[in-house]
């Protein structure tokens, strides 16, 4: 019983034995008087609900969990899930357990992290890319745009400069695939001017990106390949905040695309934006098109001295130095924790 319900059961106690009814007095207390009468039977002072069955019925024995292991521990069925290894039995007319038994007994038993034969990928980190000027390191991918459709989208190709962070390249088809990538690619190196060895292309893992079209365009063209590892959007970082940043703009349509050319003139409107008007904080509030240019560096001097300028004109409202419009001299796509900390 509770220290509150005690105290409860002493002021009701105390109240009758001055004189006061049962009714109010409890009615006083907020309660009625069954409960208190309830409250205060002897025997209400220990908890009576049955107490919880710790081991269920049905729970396998020892021999049954032993039988189950070795069963899924032979050579037969050692690469295999519960799923495909519980319908096998049922074929030669045995039944161990459920699935989710088979499951949970090899979770106790820490066999359930890996069971196939083959090698389970490493999960390595890509290796670091430096830009240190433009058409040094490249990230592309592809998002979908609504179409009015449901369930069919376009697909929006889009290649980036990760040191001047301008997209160098876009195309908005129909479909998906790797010729269509191997066709942007080329036109790219052609209207930038890269060179063989020059350009190290980043990317994921999608169809596209791994079709022999495109990996033997880019041979051909002498651009380097690098790609992210499943499943990790972090690895290409640049290109999932180049598409956030394109699908919330205040101005990105409400509506889906009535067709493949409003799509794309969409699409250009945006990129216009981005690459001549946009002012990217990663790279000193420059636009992407100044600094793929080279015209960053003027600007950001004459920054600068405008601001050491107002320190010198009135230098009691600078307590430490003016703000840093330096160029950002490097860019990194994946650093590897060295780096990292030694930045």
């Amino acid at each position: 019983m509770g220290d509150e319900r005690r105290q409860i059961i002493a002021s009701v106690k105390e109240a009758r034995g001055s004189g006061a009814r049962l009714g109010p007095t409890c009615e006083t207390m907020g309660i009625s008087p069954r409960t208190y009468q309830r409250w205060n039977r002897p025997d209400n002072f220990c908890d009576r609900r049955p107490g919880a069955r710790r081991e269920p019925p049905n729970k396998l024995g020892e021999e049954e969990r032993r039988k189950l292991l070795e069963v899924t521990n032979s050579p037969e069925y050692s690469d295999l899930p519960p799923c495909k290894i519980v319908p096998l039995l049922a074929d030669l007319g045995q039944y161990l357990a459920s699935e989710s038994t088979f499951y949970r007994v090899l979770r106790e038993k820490g066999q359930l992290s890996h069971r196939h034969s083959s090698k389970p990928p490493s999960g390595g980190k890509p290796r670091g890319l430096l830009a240190a000027g433009p058409n040094c390191v490249y990230s592309w991918d592809i998002t979908y745009l609504p179409t009015r459709v449901k369930g069919m989208f376009f697909y929006l190709y889009m290649v980036m400069d990760i040191y001047s962070r301008k997209i160098v390249g876009w195309q908005v088809h129909k479909q998906e695939s790797s010729e269509l990538a191997a066709d942007l690619m080329t036109d790219i190196c052609i209207r930038e001017g890269v060179e063989c060895g020059e350009v190290t292309l980043h990317s994921d893992n999608g169809g596209a990106m791994k079709g022999a079209t495109l990996l033997a365009t880019l041979q051909k063209l002498g651009v380097v390949r690098s790609t992210s590892r499943p499943g990790v959007s972090s690895d290409n970082a640049y290109s999932e905040s180049l598409f956030r940043t394109l699908k919330y703009v205040p101005y990105y349509p409400d509506r889906p695309f009535e067709d493949v050319v409003e799509a794309r003139r969409w699409v250009e409107g945006f990129v216009n934006w981005y690459n001549d008007v946009h002012l990217h904080s990663g790279i000193r509030f420059v636009t992407p098109s100044q600094r793929h240019a080279g015209l960053d560096r003027e600007i950001l001097s004459k920054r600068d001295e405008v601001y050491r300028e107002a320190k010198r004109k009135n230098p009691l409202r600078w307590s430490g130095k003016t703000r840093n419009w330096l160029p950002v001299e490097e860019v990194w796509l994946n650093p590897d924790q060295r780096k990292d900390k030694a930045a």
